[in-house]
């Protein structure tokens, strides 16, 4: 840093600090900044438009500050990312300046994949949902939205006005480390799903943010990958997903990433900030960066990116110079500070400033309890070894996964601090460590105690597998805890259980028959015992009230009703890729331009491109251990009366409970283009959820979302709907549609 820059930085700091003293007394009951001078502040007139609003103020804004918009001040517990007003990130993730002279206050920004990360670190408290990729298997829009609403109050209550939640990339690659940031393999599921929730988290005046911009779909050399993929297997697939939950959320903001895509870096590609995101789609919000991940100043600036973070090594200095050599008109600095503008405006956080107050604990366990009873996934219960019945079931043998203690969470910038810290680490050493899996204070064990009184049921951990054999043979029931830990910054090697887990569940399958196996995974996992248990329950990354939840699953309180948002194959052999590809390594003593060099070369070619998950499946004629869509419940489900209204684009059938229990029955509707197209495969166009008595029927009418019946064009650079006759198929998975009729597109 320059000295003239640090003195303009230390000014800053002085002003930040007035802005703050401010909102305080406005929250001590004086008239709001806002209130108190909207008659010399037109753009303070919470009745304009944001757009309005924010062309009203740019007009009387400095060159200077509508540069300080457009980067971050460093990142707390970050020393190699630190700015003088790097103390205001209020221990989050970045800090971005307003305007105090003018009304618009500071972004305070937090991570928040499923909850808000460092709050242990801070001193705080917040409630750990259950994995994104969990919240997709409810498939229900309102869980969703509870999600959201929760984190975003949260968010506020801590003293922060911007969310970097919102992973909508599709689980194209499974062994993805952050697949359980993200909610499934198909565009429309995921794109609903993350819609939703960031539409209700900025409802409760954060800035929203949807990333990671686009075909984020691997960890393995994210900073340098190259996506190669075609713009109509891109369009169909990952840029479908954002663009439906970009248009559900309507969100502040929209992070590009780290990786580059068709040779062009995320965060510089002018192909899908500039062309597809902010021209075809209309977006008006600002295009922020992944942490570290802008590379250029005059070309960042021209391709769309709005705002670096969480320095200013490009949007900074640089970015003034490139402006006052005249390399940068001034019209771009205009149109990136005024979408900055446009999202403090749409999402309430100018009219409503931070407010600091304690988090609602008791609300945020039931609402992580409702959302986790909706995303457990029955994946097989033979012969009907669930829900478990304590008049036969009275000695029960709980093996492994540390269940006596905890359940696991997700790592990396998404990782929420567990109360008490890491369950599974020695007294006074369970803080959160990057790099190392956290299991939360929400024991399994504890939970069926307390709705089995009864039964007795014991512990063992199964690190001796003649230890957890025995114990199981002697029980009535079994249940092996089984995990795959998952984190930003690395994928798995493969599906396969780790720490020889398969082998300690193939033993105890071995000693009791009625052995159940609960899954805590990020992604799908192989399961070469699938024949050998008698039942299997995905649990997912569970939350801060996991073990509730799955305890009332577990003893049927609540009904199994979620299913698979992404397919499980039963081998890495299924994959359009059998494994992800090395990248180059960097040594010490290693010539950077020579690394350079190496990691320009470093691609991943997604010829299978918009066939992702069960698209793939199908078109390769793979039959998979668990289809897209996939779940089981303690009742059964009947369906009939398929009728397809070709003019409203809308089917209509009937769903009959036909056990002996209510449910919720999620019923899908599948469509395949005309024939003649190049297609093998079918394609998400609906669903509903549908909660049916015992012995109820009801009939139900799903719209058809035409944006997947579509097919893009590239010589036209457009989407064509084909005429013709589509086959809709409707039924309870993606390989499992009893009913067909066809759709008249003219």
């Amino acid at each position: 840093m320059n000295p003239l820059e640090g003195q303009v930085q230390n000014r800053r700091f002085v002003s930040s600090h007035l802005f703050f003293v401010i909102a305080a007394l406005g929250a001590m009951g004086a008239t709001s900044v806002a209130a108190a001078q909207s008659a010399d502040r037109p753009w303070m007139n919470a009745n304009l438009p944001p757009a309005a609003r924010a062309d009203l103020v740019l007009k009387q804004m400095t060159l200077e500050e509508k540069l300080a918009l457009l980067h971050g001040n460093g990142m707390a517990h970050s020393p190699q990312w630190t700015m003088p007003l790097t103390e205001l990130t209020n221990g989050g993730a970045g800090y971005v300046e307003g305007v105090p002279r003018l009304g618009i206050p500071p972004l305070v920004i937090s991570d928040a994949g499923y909850g808000v990360r460092d709050s242990g670190a801070n001193g705080r408290y917040s409630t750990a949902m259950p994995s994104s990729l969990g919240a997709a298997a409810s498939w229900d829009p309102d869980s969703a939205c509870e999600f959201g609403t929760v984190i975003g109050q949260e968010l506020r209550a801590q003293g922060f006005n911007m969310t970097l939640g919102g992973g909508v990339d599709l689980a194209r690659e499974p062994r993805n480390g952050r697949t359980f940031e993200y909610a499934g393999e198909d565009p429309l599921l995921a794109g609903t799903v993350v819609g939703n929730l960031m539409k209700c988290e900025q409802a409760q005046h954060v800035v929203g943010d949807i990333k990671h911009y686009v075909m984020n779909d691997q960890e393995t050399g994210r900073n340098f990958v190259n996506a190669v993929i075609s713009k109509r297997g891109m369009q169909e697939s990952d840029l479908l997903a954002f663009h439906i939950a970009i248009s559900i959320a309507n969100p502040g903001a929209v992070m590009c990433s780290y990786n580059r895509i068709n040779g062009n870096f995320g965060c510089e590609n002018a192909y899908t900030l500039r062309d597809v995101l902010k021209k075809d789609w209309g977006f008006r919000g600002f295009v922020i960066s992944d942490w570290g991940g802008t590379h250029s100043t005059e070309k960042a600036s021209a391709a769309g990116l709005d705002q670096e973070q969480p320095m200013a090594d490009f949007f900074g200095p640089k970015l003034q110079a490139a402006v006052e050599a005249g390399r940068v008109p001034i019209s771009e600095i205009d149109d990136h500070a005024r979408r900055v503008l446009y999202a403090e405006f749409l999402s309430g956080i100018v009219d409503h400033p931070i407010q600091k107050s304690v988090v609602d604990v008791a609300k945020g366990f039931e609402a992580a309890q409702r959302i986790e009873e909706k995303s457990i996934v029955l994946l097989k219960n033979s012969p009907a070894v669930l829900p478990i019945d304590p008049s036969r079931v009275r000695s029960i043998a709980i093996i492994g996964g540390h269940a006596d203690v905890g359940m696991l969470s997700g790592g990396g910038s998404a990782q929420v601090d567990p109360p008490g810290g890491n369950a599974i680490m020695p007294a006074g050493k369970g803080e959160t460590v990057w790099g190392q899996p956290v299991w939360f204070p929400t024991s399994p064990l504890k939970a069926l105690q307390a709705k089995l009184p009864n039964t007795r049921i014991a512990f063992d951990s199964g690190t001796d597998l003649a230890s957890a054999a025995n114990l199981a043979k002697d029980a009535d029931l079994a249940i092996v805890f089984a995990y795959q830990w998952m984190s930003e910054g690395m994928d798995v090697p493969n599906l396969s259980l780790p720490d020889n887990q398969d082998a300690l569940i193939e033993q105890v399958a071995a000693a009791n028959p009625h052995t159940i196996v609960v899954l805590e995974t990020g992604s799908a996992v192989s399961m070469p015992w699938v024949d050998k248990v008698a039942g299997i329950v995905e649990a997912w990354y569970a939350g801060s009230s996991g073990h509730k939840a799955l305890a009332n699953v577990l003893v049927g309180d609540v009904d199994p009703a979620g299913k698979l948002p992404l397919s499980f194959p039963k081998s890495e052999a299924d994959l359009p890729h059998r494994a992800i590809p090395e990248p180059p390594q960097f040594k010490a003593g290693m010539d950077r331009e020579a690394f350079r060099a190496q990691a320009v070369n470093y691609e991943v070619h997604y010829g299978e491109g918009a066939e992702v998950g069960y698209k793939w499946l199908e078109a390769e004629q793979k039959q998979p251990l668990f289809a897209f869509g996939f779940g089981l419940s303690y009742t059964t489900y009947a369906y009939s009366g398929l009728s397809v209204d070709s003019a409203a684009r809308t089917v209509q059938f009937t769903v009959k409970n036909t056990g002996k229990r209510s449910g919720t029955e999620i019923a899908e509707v599948y469509a395949r283009l005309p024939k003649g197209s190049d297609e093998t495969f079918k394609r998400l166009a609906g669903w509903t959820r549908v909660s049916l008595a015992a012995g109820e029927s009801k009939t139900v009418t799903v719209p058809l979302d035409d944006r997947v019946l579509k097919t893009f064009d590239e010589e036209k650079d457009g989407w064509d709907l084909a005429p013709g006759n589509y086959q809709v198929l409707v039924g309870g998975a993606s390989d499992d549609t009893s009913l067909s009729g066809s759709l008249d597109v003219r």
